[in-house]
């Protein structure tokens, strides 16, 4: 369940969402916001902090009464005091806006493993052509050949698939890897590039990373 009040950041994140096998609902009535998320039992709630009628942490204070629900709020204060505030209160992980999409799936992902919520219908896996990508553990099948990636070239390989048939610029890939809170320079960017190009050959798909000189990268 998405709470959050911005309709053009709640429609990006569903449609983030939606696109990566969640099943996703937003909520709609703030004034009774704690009701409408019990009588909803989502698996997990990304929850902004300034939402209006109520406080976020506040509406995660009177949601810890009720349910063990999985929280990671999202929000644009960037305040230790803010985070310590919505780790005491309850939430179980907390991201910041501007974020970075991959990464916010992989702490969804991360979350709803750690609390051990039941999956169902969720898609733990994006599909790329036949190749399977197991976005928790961070590894690429083809029928019974696995490929492991690194933590960087599961992010470089994540935002390429997210905007497949697009060119990515570097900065872009830079500033994924920057959020992932590693420093990476522009010859450790070319680096992990070419140590995900070499893991897609070996498992059958050599060439699927195209350099366009100038611009960036483009998974076809």
């Amino acid at each position: 369940m998405i709470v959050e009040d911005d309709k053009i950041i709640s429609n990006e994140l569903k449609k983030l969402l939606d696109n990566n096998g969640y099943e996703t609902s937003t909520l709609k009535d703030y004034k009774n916001a704690l009701e409408e998320i019990i009588n909803e039992k989502p698996d997990l709630i990304l929850l902004d902090i300034n939402i209006p009628f109520i406080n976020g942490e506040v509406l995660l204070q009177s949601l810890r009464k009720k349910s063990n629900i999985p929280v990671i709020m999202v929000t644009s204060i960037n305040s230790e005091i803010d985070e310590a505030l919505s780790i005491s209160y309850g939430a179980d992980d907390y991201i910041t806006k501007p974020y970075n999409p991959n990464i916010l799936l992989l702490r969804i992902g991360a979350v709803l493993k750690r609390t051990k919520t039941n999956y169902g219908s969720i898609q733990t896996e994006l599909t790329y052509k036949d190749l399977k990508f197991d976005i928790q553990k961070g590894i690429i099948k083809k029928d019974n050949n696995e490929i492991e990636l690194t933590k960087n070239e599961m992010i470089i390989f994540s935002y390429l698939l997210n905007h497949q048939n697009k060119i990515v610029t570097r900065d872009e890939l830079m500033t994924a890897l920057w959020d992932n809170s590693e420093y990476v320079n522009e010859n450790a960017l070319t680096v992990n590039i070419s140590r995900l190009r070499n893991k897609l050959k070996e498992i059958g798909y050599p060439d699927v990373i195209d350099t366009r000189k100038g611009m960036g990268y483009i998974l076809l």
